[in-house]
C-alpha cells in the first residue's frame, strides 16, 4: 500500500473554484479581473455562485471546546459562504447522542450532510435513513471503512491505518525503540486504528495507554506514572493537539528524556515544534476536511460529481516537523491549520 506522506491535491476544492468563477460570469474580457473578483468575495463571506440556497449539515463526534473542531468548522463554514449555503453544527461525544442530531437534520430536510463515523454502529441506521430520504452524505474525519458500506458518497479525511503507519516509520528514522500511545476517547476506531497502524511499520515496542480525555489532570498523571515506571520508553504518541502539551508536562514532572509527538497541529503545537518541546505532529488537516465536504455536497447538488472513485479523498498524513513549524504558524494563529 502506497503511503502518503506530503499533502494530497486538492482536487474538490480547486474543481469547485473553476466551476464557482464560471458561475460568477468570466465574459471576454472579464477573464483574470472576474475570477479575483470571486475569490474576494468568497472570502468576505459573499457567495461566489448563483445556486440554490440549500441546507447543508454537519455532525459530528467532537466533545466540548475541541479545537481541532473549530479548525474543521471554519473549513465548511467558508466553503458555504463560497458556495451560497446555509451551514448547520451539532456535535456530541456520544454516539446515540449523535446519532439523535442526525435524526434532527433528517427532520429538518436538509439537503446535504456531512456526518463522522467514529462510532460506526451507533451511526449505521441513521446514516442509511438519511441516504434512502435521499439526502446525500459525505463522511469526514473518521468512518473510511463504513463509508461505503453505510451508503456515503465518499469519505474525506486521512486513513488512520496509513497515519499510524507514517507514525511509525517516522519513530524508526529518530532511533526510537519503546513507544506510548495514548489513547483519550475508548471507543473511537480511528484511535485505535492510529495505534494499530504505528506498531505495524515500528521496528520497537509500542504500548497502548488508555485515558480519560475529558480529565487532563487525569490524563496528566497516568502519562507522568507510565514513564516514571519505565525509564525505556524513549517516545509518547498522543492522539490529538490539546493531549501533546499535557504529554510535555508529565514528561517533566516525570524527570523522563522520552520525546513527545502527536497527531493534529494548532498554534501551541506549532510553538512546541519551533521550540523543540515536540518532536513531530502528524497533520490530517482539518481545514480541508470541513471545507472539502462541503464543496462535494454542493459540486454533487449542482452537477452530481462525485469525487473519490470508490475511495477516500485524503487530507493527510503530512508530517510536521521543527523545520516546517514557522512557516505554518501563521496559519495556525488565523486558526485554518
Amino acid at each position: 500500500m502506497a503511503r502518503v506522506r506530503t499533502a494530497v491535491r486538492v482536487t474538490g476544492a480547486a474543481l469547485a473554484a473553476v466551476l464557482a468563477t464560471t458561475l460568477v460570469g468570466c465574459s471576454s474580457t472579464g477573464g483574470k479581473r472576474a475570477e479575483e473578483r470571486a475569490a474576494a468575495e468568497a472570502a468576505g463571506g459573499r457567495a461566489a455562485v448563483n445556486t440554490p440556497r440549500w441546507t447543508f449539515a454537519m455532525v459530528t463526534h467532537s466533545g466540548d471546546g475541541d479545537t481541532f473542531w473549530d479548525i474543521v468548522q471554519r473549513g465548511a463554514k467558508q466553503a458555504a459562504a463560497k458556495d451560497n449555503v446555509k451551514f448547520l453544527y451539532a456535535q456530541h461525544d456520544e454516539g446515540q447522542q449523535q446519532a439523535e442530531l442526525v435524526q434532527s437534520m433528517i427532520d429538518q430536510k436538509v439537503d446535504g450532510l456531512v456526518v463522522t463515523l467514529a462510532k460506526p454502529k451507533s451511526m449505521e441506521a441513521v446514516v442509511k435513513k438519511a441516504v434512502k430520504a435521499g439526502i446525500p452524505v459525505i463522511t469526514v474525519n473518521s468512518g473510511s471503512a463504513e463509508s461505503e458500506d453505510f451508503g456515503a458518497l465518499t469519505h474525506v479525511g486521512q486513513d488512520e491505518t496509513i497515519a499510524g503507519e507514517a507514525v511509525g516509520e517516522e519513530l524508526n528514522k529518530r532511533g526510537k525503540k519503546k513507544a506510548v500511545c495514548v489513547l483519550h476517547e475508548q471507543g473511537n476506531v480511528g484511535h485505535e486504528q492510529r495505534c494499530d497502524g504505528a506498531r505495524k511499520t515500528f521496528d520497537g515496542t509500542l504500548e497502548n495507554l488508555y485515558v480519560e480525555g475529558t480529565n487532563m489532570p487525569e490524563v496528566q498523571s497516568a502519562i507522568e506514572a507510565r514513564l516514571q515506571s519505565d525509564s525505556a520508553v524513549d517516545a509518547v504518541v498522543t492522539l490529538g493537539a490539546p493531549f501533546a502539551a499535557t504529554a510535555v508536562k508529565a514528561k517533566k514532572n516525570a524527570g523522563s528524556e522520552a520525546e513527545v509527538d502527536t497527531f493534529d497541529l494548532n498554534a501551541q503545537v506549532a510553538r512546541s515544534l519551533d521550540a523543540k518541546e515536540l518532536g513531530f505532529a502528524v497533520d490530517q488537516q482539518p481545514y480541508l476536511q470541513g471545507y472539502q465536504a462541503i464543496d462535494l455536497l454542493w459540486l454533487q447538488k449542482y452537477n452530481a460529481h462525485v469525487l473519490g472513485g470508490g475511495r477516500p479523498v485524503l487530507t493527510g498524513p503530512q508530517i510536521i516537523r521543527q523545520e516546517d513549524a514557522a512557516d505554518l504558524e501563521q496559519y495556525t494563529k488565523r486558526g485554518t491549520r
